[in-house]
């Protein structure tokens, strides 16, 4: 690629030409040696040689979690979807696991080499120059997290700091004495390391922390949640979006807060009506699938991730090409409740509860009575003081921005639990 990459963003023509190539260099070179894939085309009768624009590619099915889930379980341990021997796989990961059986991912050298370029754009959009010195404080276990984040930073020449294995207090320690100038992290433990500098004394606005760069969870795109944080830490929220299976693909940008553009150079998207599959006009709300385009070695093409989205109307002030998502991900199909004829999110809910500043953290329990959802939420206040107002205040304010009166109980300080990555708060319960 001659152009650099931001004179490609701006070229909506170049965009699509890379998209188109890269695409069909794809579908050659897993067809026939994925056979995950080519089961599946052959099954629908798709003839992979005659798929060649983005137009064409809406011929092909549609791939599902369950479906990589299902074929992991027949095939153990790494299911069908892999392109080349066992032995040309370098890299191993897995799913948290918070919506059902862990799932493992493997890359070759290559695909990780790519996963390495997706973070080299990301981190380009959101700013980071080469003085920046980043702080990763998550476990290092298996799940991807921001392995692939510690690594494209490293690529870059950036100094990087390990915070595995470490509590609460001593990364704060870490994070102070090494003059860190990102944070990368979940936004629930943004908020938790907030939390425990405040019961320690220690003054986040006055660190060197300029920016924190945050994905696994909604929090960053919810305004009450990312306000809570930027004034905790006096510091740049960046929210990202990705998951285990398919890389890191999309990023809010330094100069275009409030929303999310999507890396199309290495992806195709498609915004479609979840039940018919069909594409949603610009500015609708739709589900987000995606194909990406460097990581043969495990492919994706019109994966479902699930993600509601909508595409900007709005000219670019930037002059970027690229797919913009206002808001980011507005919510996930799969955790839609219906609560007396309203359609409910548990980022909708979380976007009234981060307003409320007494609040210190809450649960939400979805329960099924007599065939009809119904909504429960536990919230923790600050102090033991505050309790009773803290539960009168968040029944006011479900009630006026929902629509509907729902159940507040009233934990302890301290009784809930506290989270290092993805915070657990949503929980549905089957009907007895």
């Amino acid at each position: 690629m001659d152009q650099t990459i931001e004179n490609v963003w701006k070229s909506r023509d170049l965009i699509q030409q890379i998209q188109e190539r890269r695409l069909a260099e794809m579908l050659e070179a897993i067809i026939p040696r994925n056979r995950f894939y080519t089961s599946k085309f052959k099954d629908a009768g798709i003839n992979v040689a005659e798929i060649r624009s983005l137009e064409d590619l809406r011929q092909l099915p549609v791939t599902t979690k369950q479906e990589l889930v299902d074929s992991q379980t027949q095939q153990p341990p790494y299911g069908a979807n892999l392109s080349y021997p066992s032995t040309a796989y370098t890299r191993l990961h897995q799913t948290s696991g918070t919506t059902g059986r862990p799932m493992r991912w493997m890359d070759t050298a290559d695909s990780w080499n790519w996963i390495m370029e997706c973070w080299r754009q990301i981190y380009i959009l959101a700013g980071v120059n080469k003085y920046d010195r980043f702080f990763f404080p998550f476990s290092f276990g298996p799940f991807i997290g921001f392995w692939a984040a510690f690594e494209g930073a490293t690529r870059l020449g950036n100094f990087v700091i390990a915070g595995g294995g470490m509590t609460t207090s001593i990364r704060l320690q870490a994070i102070i004495e090494n003059e860190a100038t990102i944070v990368c992290c979940t936004p629930t433990y943004a908020l938790r390391m907030a939390e425990v500098a405040q019961e320690e004394g220690i003054d986040l606005q006055e660190s060197s922390v300029r920016m924190l760069i945050v994905a696994g969870e909604p929090g960053g795109a919810i305004p009450a949640t990312r306000s809570r944080i930027e004034s905790a830490w006096d510091a740049r929220v960046i929210d990202h979006w990705g998951m285990t299976e398919i890389a890191s693909l999309g990023t809010e940008s330094e100069d275009r807060p409030g929303g999310m553009y999507l890396l199309e150079t290495e992806l195709i998207p498609e915004i479609v009506d979840p039940e018919t599959l069909e594409p949603v006009a610009p500015g609708e709300v739709g589900e987000l699938l995606i194909t990406n385009l460097g990581r043969l070695g495990s492919p994706l093409i019109r994966y479902r991730t699930r993600d509601l989205v909508k595409a900007s109307v709005e000219e670019d002030p930037s002059g970027r090409q690229l797919l913009w998502l206002p808001g980011g991900i507005l919510g996930r199909s799969d955790d839609m409740v219906t609560v007396r004829g309203n359609n409910v999110f548990p980022s909708s809910v979380e976007a009234v509860l981060r307003e409320i500043d007494d609040l210190a953290e809450f649960r939400i329990d979805v329960k099924t009575v007599r065939a009809m959802h119904e909504l429960s939420i536990t919230v923790e206040p600050k102090t033991a003081e505050t309790g009773e107002s803290l539960q009168h205040r968040v029944k006011d304010a479900l009630r006026k921005r929902l629509g509907f009166a729902c159940e507040v109980l009233l934990a302890a300080p301290g009784e809930l639990p506290r989270f290092e990555l993805k915070g657990r708060r949503f929980f549905r319960h089957s009907e007895e």
